[in-house]
């Protein structure tokens, strides 16, 4: 479904001053600039506030779209952690892994690499609330893990994806992710990629997409290969969406 279709639609978009004040329009500039030797682990349940410094790896540690792991991130949190008021820079592979349930707020991307937030929790609920990423050729948010990922107030311009469920991973999960106050600024971007057959849903609300996709909808696999893309669109529980901006905001 195009969104030219889907602005007809959406007759209950959000009237104008509606959008929650916490979602910035702006990506932040940085206190200072730190590059680290090896990733930073944050322990099970702890915090770590980077008051608004630039961090990321030195050396670099980006490789393109190749595939990385923990050695290629800037940040590791364990269950329960919560990282805080971080950009994160351009030199890394692989941004953030949460290797359990995880809390991000008002973390951003400067130039995603391969992507910028990997999500590894068996079950239970990781929490994006505020941020955002720009420069991202593929994925900004990949779900590899199960459970969900609840995503407000988060901005994103010239990205490919903003969220992916893993479409091929060597174990598959039922997954699902909301969207509460997003803004995604460009024609490439789709909000979400999920699979269909594994009972994946996603919900958008509250937001603004301009000129991007909503969702792409998968039949996703375990072998490793190219998942098959089975449509586009809005589609029940699949993908719900509720009042979404297309223009004018």
């Amino acid at each position: 479904m195009q969104l030219s279709t889907l602005a007809v639609l959406l007759s209950a978009s959000l009237a104008a001053g509606q959008t929650n004040t916490n979602l910035q329009t702006k990506f932040p500039t940085a206190t200072t600039t730190t590059g680290l030797p090896a990733a930073k682990t944050i322990a099970a349940g702890q915090s770590f506030d980077g008051k608004m410094i630039q961090w990321d790896r030195s050396p670099s540690t980006c490789k393109s779209q190749t595939e990385g792991g923990d050695k290629d991130a800037v940040f590791i949190l364990e269950d329960g952690a919560t990282l805080s008021n971080v950009i994160v820079g351009p030199n890394n592979g692989e941004g953030i892994h949460c290797k359990g349930k995880c809390t991000l707020n008002n973390v951003w991307f400067t130039d995603v690499c391969e992507d910028a937030v990997t999500f590894l929790q068996k079950s239970g609920t990781s929490y994006v609330n505020g941020g955002g990423a720009r420069g991202a050729s593929d994925k900004v948010l990949q779900h590899n893990g199960g459970g969900t990922v609840a995503v407000k107030n988060f901005l994103a311009s010239n990205i490919g994806k903003l969220y992916r469920s893993c479409g091929n991973c060597k174990t598959q999960y039922q997954r699902h992710s909301t969207f509460d106050n997003i803004r995604v600024t460009d024609k490439s971007s789709v909000v979400a990629g999920v699979n269909q057959n594994y009972g994946d849903t996603t919900s958008i609300k509250n937001s603004c997409i301009l000129k991007g996709k909503i969702c792409d909808r998968f039949q996703g696999n375990s072998n490793g290969k190219e998942p098959t893309k089975l449509g586009t669109g809005p589609s029940g529980t699949v993908c719900a969406v509720t009042a979404v901006k297309t223009s004018g905001c």
